[in-house]
């Protein structure tokens, strides 16, 4: 097997060998979601990325330390508190806590720390002070403080573009304020508004810029010199560019690897609400088996633009249902579960391990995981049960890696399973995932009702 892992770092824009920082641990740091509104399909392709790398590094047998946050103050957040008579602490918690139910769902772990940016305002403060006392930062009266771009001479390097280019589209990306001394300048602290919440500062009250908060919660967590900073490519500018240009002009050392995961398009199109194309995750796991979600984004490297279409979870779907009936016709079999490893078992290990130590290829890590299948259940029509039973046991392993998991019950289990998630969205008043529960096994011809003891559920078709 390979001994050395090797990711795709977008700041020197190559792939290079992980070297952690501490040997045998990593440390990671993923942008988590700005909670206004429910996760949509793009939250869901980031998280399983991240989510797949540290279950891939735990299973090649290092320590991992994960920590991807929460922006619970965002002007976006604001926005939405007002429009419902809210407020800015119950629009962030209750989204909060749906995208971790429905992330959940999805099989994507509880990172190692999951920190909300409001916790950590005395520390961005405190950056705040350390930029203004190296000359990297000034305030602005009535407006904020703001980062000095001119003052960090290496600007402009992880999106690939210089400053200059950068200017010219300024207005677009970055807000423009005849104030600054650059376009590109950027907040650290915005100055109060009425009716906004805000912390006191010793340049005036408000709050923290977005970039700021990163900066504060990764390295107070995990300290200089982290291992992997991780998340969408949407972030790699302004934000992360950002990011990098506080921690550095304050004297730290901050990632020592970069990776983005890219888009999802929808119907050929990039995912948009104007598009109309815009899916929910809660939509798509409504409707189908969720490990098909995951299996459908393996089959794509993380680096590529993916498609998500009705084709592409059917196609998945019918992966899924090959794993579960491989593993039930296995134990129909009665061959025990075997560790005994065998020639075809050990060359799937070892090409998996390739594929994934090759910059995290997981569709030719998913492409060997279904070809031991085919093996395992040539095996069985040879009546070699125990041959088909290791590769089963490896199926299973090598899936788990990946965060897919194997179910031996029968298709009704399968039902009763996504009536109980129903019960479950119910008991949260989550209705709307509730309703397209029922209207997904609806279509599938299997009729719920609800009863004073629970609900039963019989075919009609």
């Amino acid at each position: 097997m390979s001994a050395v892992i090797r990711l795709y770092d977008s700041l020197s824009r190559e792939v290079v060998e992980l070297r952690p920082r501490a040997p045998g641990e990593v440390s990671m740091y993923v942008c988590g979601p700005t909670v206004y509104d429910v996760p949509h399909l793009g939250h869901a392709r980031t998280a399983v990325t991240y989510d797949v790398l540290c279950r891939y590094l735990t299973w090649r047998g290092l320590d991992v330390t994960v920590v991807s946050n929460i922006t619970d103050v965002d002007d976006k957040i604001i926005e939405r508190a007002a429009a419902e008579e809210s407020t800015e602490q119950e629009v962030s918690a209750r989204f909060g806590d749906i995208y971790i139910r429905e992330l959940g769902a999805l099989g994507v772990a509880e990172p190692s720390a999951r920190p909300r940016a409001t916790e950590y305002v005395s520390q961005m403060v405190s950056f705040v002070e350390r930029l203004l006392a190296r000359d990297a930062a000034y305030v602005i009266d009535g407006a904020g403080v703001y980062f000095d771009v001119a003052r960090y001479a290496d600007y402009g390097r992880l999106p690939g573009r210089d400053p200059e280019e950068l200017r010219e589209s300024a207005g677009a990306r970055v807000a423009v304020d005849e104030r600054k001394r650059d376009p590109l300048d950027f907040a650290l602290w915005k100055a109060a508004k009425e009716g906004e919440p805000a912390w006191d500062a010793p340049w005036m009250p408000g709050r923290p810029g977005w970039h700021i908060e990163c900066v504060a919660m990764s390295l107070g967590l995990l300290g200089d010199g982290f291992d992997i900073h991780g998340g969408g490519s949407d972030l790699i500018f302004p934000h992360h560019e950002n990011e990098r240009a506080e921690a550095e002009a304050a004297g730290h050392r901050f990632a020592r690897l970069w990776m983005h995961s890219a888009m999802v398009n929808v119907e050929g199109e990039k995912m948009a609400k104007s598009a109309g194309n815009f899916r929910t995750l809660a939509d798509v796991l409504a409707l189908h088996d969720p490990r098909a979600l995951r299996l459908a984004m393996l089959q794509a490297h993380y680096r590529s633009t993916m498609e998500i279409d009705e084709t592409v979870l059917a196609g998945a779907a019918a992966g899924i249902n090959r794993l579960d009936a491989f593993a039930r016709r296995v134990g129909a079999s009665g061959a025990l579960d075997t560790t005994e490893r065998t020639a075809d078992t050990d060359a799937a290990r070892t090409a998996f391990v390739e594929a994934m130590d090759n910059d995290m290829g997981t569709p030719g890590a998913v492409g060997v995981i279904f070809e031991l299948l085919r093996k395992g259940n040539v095996a069985l029509d040879d009546g070699e049960a125990e041959a088909a039973a290791s590769a089963l046991h490896t199926v299973r392993d090598l899936g788990g890696a990946l965060g897919l998991s194997l179910r031996d019950s029968s298709p009704d289990e399968a039902i009763q399973q996504r009536v109980d998630e129903r019960q479950e969205a119910r008991a949260a008043r989550d209705y709307a995932t509730a309703d397209l529960i029922r209207a997904a096994l609806a279509d599938e011809g299997v009729e719920l009702e609800d009863t004073p003891t629970g609900t039963v559920w019989r075919r009609v078709t």
